[in-house]
């Protein structure tokens, strides 16, 4: 029983580590370069930049690309961690991370391919055309990290809810998971439904991407889970295995 807390305890800890690193390299590319390069409504103003700054713009790229890696690798971690509590819930939230991951890769290629265009990789094309052309790119690499969004919310429900039923991380942490979750929900489906209101709907919303996942990332890093309750959630589990064997094991008449 001790080995199998102490297991625990480092798999939730390993999860806050990856977890924080994604969360910086995630910062990095949100409020550190994406104001540097991108001019809300002027995209040959942001394509500029994208050309002064391209070190910095393919940075950001890369970030990206190491903060999917880290995701699937967190996911990963959660799921083992969770699975004793609702393997259903927890297959739900891996599964819905599975789906957001390609379209997450796909702004980046959009990203990387509108900076061609700009540098004039494309020479059969008239400088009018390109430009035109690259504004599409920027856009669609604009859209599909708003429509993303929806998913970084999504997957949050489950998680919250895994949180909320295991009793070896407090209760309130689920609860703001699920506010967090419904946060990048609203914030997606308002930019889908009424782009005009996302900027006021925006100042709202924004304030809760902090409230749920930072708490649980530092919890999970410093205190990992609760020794005392982990017993609990272990015997329960050890108990389903159990009858589900005896199950198994009854002669068929």
């Amino acid at each position: 029983m001790k080995d199998r807390i102490v297991t625990l305890k480092k798999t939730a800890r390993l999860a806050g580590l990856l977890y924080l690193l994604l969360a910086i390299t995630a910062i990095y590319g949100f409020f550190y370069v994406s104001p540097k390069i991108r001019v809300s409504g002027d995209t040959v103003a942001t394509a500029r930049n994208m050309i002064a700054h391209e070190l910095l713009f393919r940075s950001s790229i890369a970030t990206d690309l190491i903060s999917n890696v880290l995701f699937v690798a967190v996911i990963l971690l959660l799921y083992r961690l969770f699975r004793q509590v609702d393997e259903h819930l927890a297959k739900l939230m891996a599964a819905l991370v599975a789906v957001a991951i390609p379209v997450a890769l796909l702004g980046g290629a959009l990203k990387i391919t509108a900076l061609g265009i700009i540098k004039g990789d494309m020479d059969s094309f008239q400088s009018m055309q390109m430009q035109q052309l690259a504004e599409t790119f920027i856009r669609l690499g604009s859209y599909s990290g708003q429509i993303i969004t929806i998913f970084w919310g999504l997957w949050l429900l489950p998680l919250g809810l895994l949180v909320y039923r295991s009793v070896f991380i407090p209760r309130v942490l689920g609860i703001l998971l699920i506010i967090n979750g419904f946060g990048y929900m609203v914030s997606s489906l308002t930019f889908i439904l009424f782009p005009e209101y996302l900027a006021s709907v925006s100042k709202i919303t924004f304030p809760t991407y902090f409230i749920g996942e930072i708490p649980f990332i530092f919890w999970l890093l410093i205190v990992g889970v609760r020794d005392h309750l982990s017993i609990t959630i272990i015997a329960e589990t050890d108990t389903q295995v159990e009858l589900k064997r005896e199950r198994q094991e009854e002669p068929v008449h």
